[in-house]
């Protein structure tokens, strides 16, 4: 019977399915293993991009649940957010009802891979029994000061009416429809993750089994920086402005001070300005540049000068005030003091507008550079010392700096400060498709929660979209109108929904006990349970979503739910998959859908005609049309075929090239497995007893073992594949030679089954079921090597002359150094260079290779 992996899969997926397989009691005992992929966004259609996150998952879950742990496997749902309502919008349908639909159809493509998930824990962000939770949580930290509501000002896309993270802001446009992002001020709810920046930033030493990228983007993103802030006066105001830097020592050296354009003294500054009007234009083009754009390196300083001056209260000199694009009033007190000569960003902006430079530290032991000499500010920290800056000349800059901060201190114009980059958590969503903020406005009693017992706030279903005019749930009059809990009049109920960032900083712990109707989750089991102990997902989630579930679980640990305060015990961040796409040159680089290409003699162009396309290599997306969708691949080849491509395509953490026709040597490769199992069972019961053969092959299982196992235990799918094939092609060599021992045979193909499984399920459960075994193979042992019968008796030894190779022989596996060293010497092949030579030195590696200096 040839491989006929269409017939098979469908019949495997059904009985994985009626078993529950994959389900798991997590109030038995047992070793526990808690894994995750993170939860996804129910976009509609997965491609093979997808694939490699929730391949390799269940590789590892089958993996682990054969090494026998209590594998804690769940799969749920990111299901809130713009895109759901975006496209309801533009279909004309409600975007629960494109949710569901998607749902739907991305678990039916999750069973066609042949992913096992604990389906009897699913969840979803927009089901009321889920975000009920979000809300309760939500009021907790509303009663413990951690959420609060402040006038700001926000990324404002007009077309999709809400506000946007920073992250959310490409080029100065929204990522998701294109238009143009302007700045807005509203009244909006932010969670104070500020209040958790210290225990998030030392938190980082205890994630070791993070990648070191991202335990890097964290830190940066927090950014705990070490300084003082220190008072300049202002005789235009008859006060001072603090500035906040990272050097006080350098403070002779500040020629001018810098202020963000939003800054509250901003105003006065410039009140008698005679272009106040043209700076006034500036700074509101300013505000609409998103912040990644103000502090990007390779974008232009941009100032203006506001008229005014600060006196430097260490030189009582009067310096300039400027705006600049590059201070964003989030960070520090929004005000810097500009020492051009030792800081680069500085130096840059004085040279584009004239200032001065002043040159106040330099090399120890070395000449004070000239000021009008340098080409680039000098800022070596550790390897200067202060010169001309009154009592701190001569100290090295480390001493220098605590000395500056105790005077400082001691005059009153400042203190040491520790300061962060991390701003508060801003959650408000001006949408209707999230989780309803549950805060009751009223006039009498002010800002009120919502009581435990009147949740969850629903959102309403009756809810028009027409994209336009706003956030849709504040024209649902019975929604807005509410009574107030304390006073019982007339009140009204806040509109904005919650960043979907909140659905998922918690998801996790929910998943334990997900149908627990009564809390938010059950703590002595979330405490068995948790840490996540391999966390799965892309390098993009690298900052936002990790970072709120690790202050989120803090909250947890402080509300006395949880006894941990790190929520992920390992993470794993998968590369992404690549695929070539066309660029159309005639139309502004657009992408190309890939049935609207033609070649014409091996040359891209549209179908339509114009200029010949842009080949490049892009992220598979479908926003560039490079999609590979499974459906064909499972139908031709498949799920098993596309499973071990690609697993076998790269390291699973590194960036692959999807290759439509190097799958075929995946399918061949199971076609020979396939074609082994049918070999074995038409051998004859039984032959002679086993010899050499025999002794070889077992010796190739037990290595097999060894070498998968430790492949897979470091995530080194890829090469646990290559071991496969090797191991699969001594079996074809044993069958090959014909005769042998079918017991022998049997048992090595059975182990090969066993170290397949994770990576192609359907095929070898068919063949276990073949051979007669009763119970599943994904229910079975994994295999264990023996590390004697693993040994090799020969080896085969590299004989090099001064480094390069002369010959080889093999030689027992355990014969002395001696005795190999004294062979190398004696071979015909490396005799003739070693003739009329003296070997100064012997080097020999162990069962591997000799390599005789000689001269």
């Amino acid at each position: 019977m040839p491989y006929e992996p269409k017939e098979i899969e469908s019949k495997w997926q059904k009985l994985w399915s009626e078993s529950r397989v994959a389900e798991v009691d997590v109030t038995k005992p047992g070793e526990k293993y808690y894994m995750l992929n993170m939860f996804p966004y129910p976009s509609g259609d997965l491609h093979v991009g997808h694939g490699r996150n929730y391949i390799l998952g269940d590789a590892l879950f089958r993996y682990l649940r054969m090494k026998g742990l209590s594998v804690l496997n769940p799969m749920g749902w990111d299901a809130f957010g713009l895109p759901a309502e975006n496209a309801a919008i533009k279909r004309g349908t409600h975007p629960r009802e494109w949710t569901v639909s998607n749902i739907a159809r991305m678990k039916r493509q999750f069973e066609a891979w042949g992913i096992l998930y604990d389906w009897s824990k699913e969840l979803a962000s927009c089901d009321s029994g889920y975000y009920r939770w979000n809300q309760w949580l939500f009021i907790r930290m509303f009663e413990k000061g951690l959420a609060y509501r402040a006038k700001s000002p926000v990324n404002w896309c007009p077309s999709c009416q809400t506000v946007l993270a920073n992250e959310q802001v490409r080029e100065g446009r929204c990522e998701r429809c294109a238009h143009e992002v302007v700045q807005k001020e509203l009244e909006q709810w932010f969670l104070r993750i500020t209040e958790y920046a210290d225990r998030l930033d030392a938190g980082l030493d205890q994630l070791t089994e993070w990648p070191e990228q991202v335990r890097l983007q964290q830190r940066n993103w927090i950014g705990r920086s070490v300084g003082a802030d220190v008072q300049f006066e202002i005789p235009k105001l008859g006060r001072a402005i603090t500035v906040f830097t990272t050097r006080p020592d350098t403070i002779y050296g500040a020629t001018f001070m810098v202020l963000a354009p939003e800054h509250p003294d901003v105003a006065a500054l410039i009140a008698d300005h005679p272009d106040r009007a043209a700076i006034e234009t500036w700074i509101t083009h300013v505000r609409n540049q998103s912040n990644l754009e103000r502090q990007a390196e390779t974008s232009g300083k941009e100032g203006r000068f506001t008229g005014s001056h600060a006196v430097n209260p260490f030189t009582n000199e009067e310096i300039p005030i400027w705006l600049g694009n590059f201070v964003l009033p989030q960070y520090g007190t929004g005000a810097i003091m500009s020492v051009p000569a030792h800081d680069q960003r500085d130096f840059e902006f004085a040279k584009q507008f004239g200032l001065p430079l002043r040159v106040v530290v330099a090399p120890a032991g070395g000449p004070v550079p000239v000021a009008s000499d340098l080409e680039a500010s000098w800022t070596d920290k550790e390897g200067g010392v202060s010169v001309d800056s009154g009592s701190i000349t001569g100290l090295p800059s480390p001493r220098a700096i605590e000395a500056i901060v105790e005077e400082i201190e001691a005059r009153g114009i400042g203190r040491g400060m520790v300061r962060y980059r991390l701003r508060d958590w801003l959650i408000s969503r001006q949408r209707y498709w999230g989780t309803p903020i549950p805060i009751i406005y009223c006039e009498a009693c002010g800002l009120v929660p919502v009581p435990d017992d009147q949740l969850p706030v629903q959102l309403p279903l009756d809810v028009p979209f027409t994209g336009r005019e706003g956030n849709p749930l504040a024209k649902v009059k019975s929604f807005v109108e509410a009574s107030c809990p304390k006073c019982g009049k007339l009140a009204r109920r806040e509109t904005d929904t919650m960043d979907t960032f909140v659905d998922s900083s918690w998801y996790f712990a929910r998943f334990v006990t997900p149908n627990d109707a009564t809390r938010i989750f059950d703590p002595a089991i979330v405490n068995r349970w948790l840490p996540v102990d391999q966390y799965i997902g892309g390098v993009e989630h690298a900052i936002l979503h990790l970072l709120y579930a690790r202050f989120i679980t803090r909250v947890l640990h402080d509300l006395e739910l949880v006894t941990f305060e790190e929520p992920f015990r390992r993470l794993f961040n998968q590369g992404m998959i690549t695929k070539e796409g066309f660029r159309d040159p005639s139309r502004n680089m657009a992408w190309v859908p890939l049935p609207e290409v033609e070649h014409r003699d091996g040359i891209p162009y549209h179908r339509t005609g114009g200029q010949p396309l842009v080949a490049e290599t892009a992220k598979m997306s479908k926003s560039q049309f490079n999609v590979v969708p499974p459906d064909e691949l499972i139908e031709r080849f498949g799920a098993d075929t596309e499973r071990v491509y690609t697993l076998f395509i790269a390291p699973p953490q590194d960036e692959a090239a999807w290759d439509d026709q190097a799958i075929i040597g995946q399918y061949r490769f199971l076609n020979r497995v396939w074609s082994y199992g049918e070999k074995i069972v038409a051998m004859a019961a039984e032959s002679s007893e086993a010899g050499a053969a025999e002794a070889k092959l077992q010796r190739r299982r037990h290595q097999a073992i060894a070498g998968v196992t430790s492949r897979i235990d470091r995530f080194n799918f890829n090469t646990a594949i290559s071991a496969m094939m090797e191991y699969s092609n001594a079996i074809g060599e044993y069958l090959a030679q014909g005769g042998g021992s079918r017991a022998t045979a049997t048992e090595c193909y059975e182990t090969l089954l066993q170290l397949l499984h994770p990576f192609a399920p359907h095929l070898t459960e068919e063949w276990w079921e073949k051979l007669g075994h009763e119970g599943m193979l994904v229910s079975s042992s994994w295999p264990v090597a023996d590390t004697e019968l693993a040994k090799e008796d020969v080896v085969t030894i590299v004989v090099q002359v001064n480094g390069k190779l002369r010959g080889e022989f093999e030689a027992d596996a355990g014969a002395e150094e001696n005795a190999v060293v004294a062979e190398a010497k004696a071979s015909a092949k490396v005799a003739p260079y070693l003739e009329g030579k003296t070997i100064v030195k012997t080097i020999y590696v162990a069962g591997r290779l000799v390599n005789l200096v000689v001269k």
